[in-house]
């Protein structure tokens, strides 16, 4: 079993159906995806944790609610995100003052959960063949090969889409902080 891989469609199909081992396979296999998307995101490993259990607890409640089989990653990764940023407003509300300088700062934190908002959402915004080679490639860590292997592509056109979606990506980064490219 390939462990960088995200459960297969007929894993998924099954799990959709209300097969009780698949459902359990697809949490498992899920797993290391979705703690690695929430430590990506969140700001301290504790709500990353907190964040990847809730997020696998969604999953095996609503497995049904997924449309299409082929888009699980991207919807683990709006609900991570989801999920952070919905942490991370809470511990703003509740925080109290640290007295260790080395802890980031209200403001730094603040600023790093708006980026990976943003981030989240310009990939959510992607379209789907977009999405699918950037999350393949820049959050699962797959090589450029694999990613076109997987997704029935030439290698060419994973480089093409790949570009696109990381420009597009950009673009909004740069849109959403207020620098104008040129």
């Amino acid at each position: 079993m390939d462990r960088t891989a995200w459960p297969d469609e007929a894993l998924i199909a099954a799990a959709q159906d209300g097969d009780g081992r698949a459902i359990t396979a697809l949490v498992s296999g899920s797993h290391p995806h979705v703690r690695r998307f929430a430590h990506s995101l969140c700001t301290t490993p504790q709500d990353a944790e907190d964040a990847a259990q809730e997020a696998l607890i969604i999953l095996y409640r609503k497995i049904g609610m997924l449309r299409a089989t082929g888009a699980l990653a991207a919807w683990m990764f709006r609900i991570v995100r989801n999920e952070c940023v919905r942490r991370a407003k809470l511990a703003m509300r509740h925080r109290e003052p640290l007295p260790d300088r080395t802890v980031p700062s209200a403001e730094d934190a603040a600023l790093q959960l708006l980026e990976a908002g943003i981030v989240a959402d310009a990939i959510a915004a992607l379209p789907a063949e977009q999405r699918r080679v950037l999350i393949m490639r820049d959050v699962q860590g797959y090589s450029g090969r694999m990613t076109a292997d997987a997704l029935g592509i030439s290698t060419a056109a994973m480089k093409s889409r790949l570009h696109r979606a990381r420009a597009a990506v950009q673009e909004e980064l740069d849109r959403a902080g207020g620098r104008h490219g040129g």
